[in-house]
């Protein structure tokens, strides 16, 4: 991380993070950490988060608080806000990170799984955002990074329910910004393209499918999750304090 920015306005800074214990969530993490900011996160992966905390405590970074957490469980979701408020400080920096890309067929999708795939990938952003509206306020302001995806902008097939939570997630972006901006907190939207992680790898990284991802990209790299960790570190610091409601797109120029 040395050779990238150093955010003077994150040291101390009380972040939360969603779904913070893998891939892109756990790098969000250990960049936030490594500011010096104060981090808190939550994840169903609780063996995954304890060994993410105890690998940051070992570098001399802040100790990230980590929960346990189903982000379908508004109400756990909202306590592990209020927690982190409460040992931490107020919340200055939400990250909505948490989601789930599996793929499906339309012809299988049953309203029961439409409820649960919005409840994993959209309902909680909201909760989120509402939950630590209060501690900003009180704090003075803070920005809320909310976490999309390029797939509806390419109009990719084999996974409709998750194309249409994160084109919702922009649209929400856009509200909460103008409800909250009096407060004066920031809303933004980071819309990541095909990211590098353990789990993208291991389920649908072939030969075949890079090879099409290098010819659809301007830049002939793959995009790792510290990519994506050190746009959300500009965004929420006071370096971005002008932009708010807008949607930030990490994909290598696939789009």
């Amino acid at each position: 991380m040395s050779g990238f920015a150093t955010y003077p306005s994150l040291r101390d800074r009380v972040v939360f993070v969603t779904g913070g214990a893998t891939g892109i969530g756990a790098s969000v993490v250990e960049h936030f950490a490594a500011q010096g900011a104060r981090v808190a996160f939550a994840d169903v992966a609780a063996e995954a988060g304890q060994g993410l905390a105890a690998r940051i405590a070992g570098t001399g970074a802040p100790p990230p608080l980590a929960m346990v957490c189903d982000l379908r469980n508004v109400g756990g979701l909202q306590e592990a806000i209020a927690r982190a408020g409460r040992e931490l400080g107020p919340v200055q920096v939400l990250v909505n990170n948490a989601g789930n890309d599996d793929r499906h067929a339309v012809a299988d999708v049953t309203p029961a799984y439409w409820d649960e795939r919005m409840n994993v990938n959209l309902r909680h952003q909201f909760f989120a955002a509402q939950a630590v509206h209060s501690q900003m306020k009180a704090a003075g302001g803070g920005a809320i990074v909310n976490m999309g995806s390029i797939v509806w902008k390419l109009g990719m097939g084999g996974l409709p329910v998750y194309s249409a939570a994160k084109a919702a997630v922009c649209g929400l972006t856009r509200a909460l910004a103008r409800d909250f901006g009096g407060d004066g907190i920031r809303v933004n939207t980071v819309l990541p393209g095909w990211i590098m992680t353990e789990r993208q790898i291991a389920l649908w990284l072939d030969e075949a499918g890079e090879r099409a991802l290098m010819a659809d990209q301007c830049l002939k790299e793959k995009i790792y999750p510290a990519d994506v960790a050190r746009l959300v570190l500009f965004l929420a610091a006071d370096d971005s304090r002008m932009c708010t409601s807008q949607d930030f797109i990490i994909d290598g120029g696939r789009v």
